[in-house]
């Protein structure tokens, strides 16, 4: 039966990866951002019995995947088993091992076999092999950068934070971070959102974001509020009606969610907005940081309303931090999910002439970055959340067809963008801006991610 082997070395002692592991956002974080796993249930920890039930595609045919811990020691190992799923079988061992007193050792077993083994046993190692080395490199990579960044705080208390937007691209990511750190998060939602299997429902505050009203719990003594939430920008194609709730869906609950933080009798010691580089407005090749001027047009005007919502904040010792988010690369949602079918199919040349620059930012980044401005006392203002090194469409492109192995040179015109998604497609895809983090980096932040075929490979599951 095939056996596949994975070691991984890390500069942590075997207590802190098992706690990392043991965490309740750890499944989030080790999910690989290209297969779009969707949990089912919630698992608290690694115990006996445990059962971890998620959805998932093989090629176009949807499988659900069982598996059941058993073999728990704490510290030291355990192992899950699939009840359901495509394997015959599958034994997953996880073996903790210590090194020395700063590090130590992940070793993965994985015993595997694919039905009608007596057919498949001479190709399943092209078909799975392939998939496992991909998943396990993931898995080792992102679990060293969490522990990285966990560790330069490991001195700093535990805080109790609330993240509004939990469910979005970046809050999801964002929560099961801070829950790998060891943080209490707390979610603030809507009545109508509808939170993930795996979501922790008894740390929720309901309210109403348009009055402005707690429904269900308080926002009192909490370390920390970070406010994410609004209507997708390129969820939609754009009109009248949606371009108006992209903006109230930021500008009124913002202003209402400060003004509740603003008279709290034990408020947060800081509140963390979001905001987007679509403040800058269209600016070509113009090299912008967090002192340019604002910008004309739709999404500038969005931006600086947004951001003028966090005013009264001004008048309280809350410190504010204001983050103006770039492209954020991930084929999980946003402008990467959007561009891998053509990219996939060779079609992904050059945009409107390819002029344009993009100002991305890798997913981790973003949640690091995050991160970073949390634990940091002593920082706030505006700061862009963007990689150092912005590229033009046409590099984009380039970097996206040679990480994915395909040709990216057959050219969209503008004007076919135009039919296809109207303004939006003018605002998000022909309109550009060169942003930089210069707060970012002059607060002592290093990226994950500085160049943008190094993101891709990294999100994509692509190295070479």
């Amino acid at each position: 039966m095939p056996i596949y082997a994975h070691d991984a070395d890390y500069s942590h002692p075997r207590e802190v990866v098992w706690n990392w592991y043991d965490s309740d956002g750890a499944f989030r974080r080790i999910m690989p951002e290209w297969e779009k796993l969707k949990p089912q249930n919630r698992i608290d920890g690694i115990k006996n019995g445990d059962v971890n039930t998620f959805k998932m595609k093989i090629g176009v045919v949807p499988q659900t995947w069982k598996a059941e811990h058993f073999d728990v020691v704490p510290g030291e190992r355990f192992q899950d088993k699939m009840t359901k799923g495509p394997f015959k079988k599958w034994v997953h061992k996880h073996e903790f091992i210590e090194e020395g007193e700063h590090s130590s050792k992940l070793e993965d077993r994985v015993d595997w076999k694919l039905p009608f083994h007596f057919f498949t046993k001479f190709f399943s190692g092209i078909l799975v092999t392939p998939r496992m080395k991909q998943m396990f490199r993931h898995r080792t990579r992102r679990v060293k950068a969490d522990l990285n960044r966990h560790q330069t705080y490991a001195k700093s208390p535990k805080q109790r934070i609330l993240v509004s937007g939990s469910t979005g691209l970046i809050g999801e990511q964002l929560v099961a971070f801070l829950l790998t750190g060891g943080h209490e998060v707390h979610r603030l939602i809507r009545k109508s959102t509808k939170l993930a299997p795996d979501a922790n429902k008894d740390n929720v505050i309901l309210w109403d974001d348009i009055e402005g009203k707690i429904i269900e719990g308080s926002l009192e003594n909490f370390d920390a509020i970070i406010h994410l939430a609004g209507a997708g920008i390129g969820d939609k194609r754009w009109n009248k009606k949606r371009k108006k709730l992209i903006r109230d869906s930021r500008v009124i609950p913002t202003r209402n969610l400060v003004e509740l933080t603003s008279s709290l009798k034990n408020p947060p010691s800081v509140f963390i907005s979001g905001s987007a580089i679509g403040f800058y407005g269209n600016r070509g090749d113009e090299s912008l940081d967090e002192s340019s001027e604002s910008g004309n047009g739709y999404l500038s005007e969005t931006c600086k309303a947004w951001e003028q919502a966090t005013e009264t904040l001004d008048k309280t010792d809350i410190r504010k931090v204001i983050i103006r988010t770039g492209i954020v690369t991930t084929p999980k949602g946003g402008a990467l999910e959007k561009l891998l079918f053509p990219a996939k199919m060779g079609a992904m040349g050059p945009v409107g002439g390819g002029k344009q620059m993009q100002s991305w930012i890798s997913l981790d980044d973003q949640i690091f970055a995050i991160h970073h401005l949390l634990m940091n006392k002593e920082l706030q203002g505006v700061f862009n959340l963007v990689a150092p090194n912005p590229v033009n469409q046409k590099t984009f492109a380039k970097a996206l067809g040679k990480t994915l192995r395909r040709p990216a040179f057959a050219p969209l015109p503008g004007f076919v963008i135009k039919i296809m998604f109207g303004e939006m497609g003018k605002n998000l895809v022909l309109d550009g801006q060169g942003v930089r983090p210069k707060r970012l980096l002059e607060s002592g932040y290093t990226f994950e991610h500085e160049n943008i075929e190094h993101c891709l490979q990294d999100a994509l599951g692509k190295w070479r």
